[in-house]
């Protein structure tokens, strides 16, 4: 019961971290456009993630308590590693300005250390490689929509006045920005609750045909709200200045393209990064107004820490999982 607490407060650190470290998803837009001084952007961000909870079904969080590793193989050792693995890849790229993805942090953790401390059978492999697809498919997804929906756009305001056309733009940013920090939610804090319903089931706390109990929601879905209440300005500057430059239409478009794609997946359970899914977004409203718009050496840079986070995370709750084992834990 000790270690299932322990669990417990490393989930909730996890989904905190996650929340200031993917701030730059929920935010990064309507900072850089002026909509909202930073300040009263984290705070509309939080907000907006923890409304998800009364919004989405628990179809993601299903996923990833019984559908990444199997709950009747693995233990709270291998859960504990996992989360480790992740929390340190997530700190080490906040650190170093880099949007990378907690999701899959998350999930090359829990790999590592399952597969170290449960063998090859304990990964369900087709499910991880449905989810390691959408590394690439969900920011492909972000930019068709993103690259349609300006398209659309231009073709409704090309002869309004450009002061009015920003004004305009400027009220509908709020919406879009709040639809986006809703998926965000909805996606993100689920797989966290996902991990402590595998870790109750592992501890025989639940059986796993019982429901999630209600508090384990509110947990999650409150520590990402008040972690993206902390911002996490590094990768804010990099999602909203460094990829291309953004006016409020551009951002109206990247949000509602990015919440669209989040919408949709988080409706089929299946967990994406929310990070890979606005840069992709804001690449496609960028790539519309001109290809050279975008920076895409940044694009070069962003793309190499998406494939190490995996495996980097994997190596680390690995090498915990050791370390758990030499304390005898």
């Amino acid at each position: 019961m000790t270690f299932l607490i322990v669990i417990i407060a490393l989930v909730i650190i996890f989904d905190f971290i996650n929340g200031f470290h993917d701030a730059a998803n929920s935010i990064a837009t309507v900072v850089a456009t002026r909509v909202l001084s930073p300040f009263v952007a984290v705070f509309f961000a939080g907000f907006f993630n923890f409304a998800a909870y009364f919004l989405f079904e628990a179809k993601v969080a299903a996923t990833v308590g019984k559908g990444i590793v199997n709950p009747d193989i693995i233990s709270l050792t291998v859960i504990g590693s996992g989360l480790v693995g992740a929390i340190f890849w997530n700190l080490l790229t906040w650190w170093q300005g880099i949007p990378s993805s907690s999701s899959h942090a998350l999930i090359g953790g829990l790999m590592g250390a399952a597969l170290v401390g449960a063998g090859f059978d304990s990964v369900k492999w087709t499910n991880v490689l449905t989810i390691f697809s959408f590394i690439f498919v969900a920011p492909i997804i972000g930019f068709v929509f993103a690259w349609i929906i300006s398209g659309i756009v231009i073709l409704f305001v090309k002869k309004g006045h450009p002061r009015k056309i920003d004004k305009w733009f400027r009220g509908l940013q709020l919406f879009s920005a709040a639809s986006f920090s809703i998926g965000h939610g909805g996606n993100d804090a689920q797989k966290s609750m996902g991990i402590i319903y595998a870790a109750m089931i592992v501890s025989g706390e639940i059986s796993k045909n019982d429901p999630m109990p209600s508090w384990v929601a509110l947990a999650c879905y409150s520590a990402m709200g008040l972690g993206t209440m902390m911002g996490g300005w590094k990768i804010v500057k990099t999602m909203g200045e460094k990829i291309t430059k953004l006016k409020p239409f551009e951002g109206v478009c990247a949000e509602t393209a990015g919440a669209l794609t989040l919408f949709g997946v988080s409706s089929f359970g299946i967990p994406v990064s929310t990070t890979h899914t606005i840069t992709g977004s804001i690449f496609g409203v960028g790539a519309r107004n001109r290809p050279s718009a975008v920076k895409w050496g940044v694009a070069r840079s962003i793309l190499k820490a998406w494939i190490f986070t995996i495996p980097a995370s994997a190596i680390v709750s690995a090498i915990t999982f050791f370390l758990f084992k030499a304390f005898g834990l």
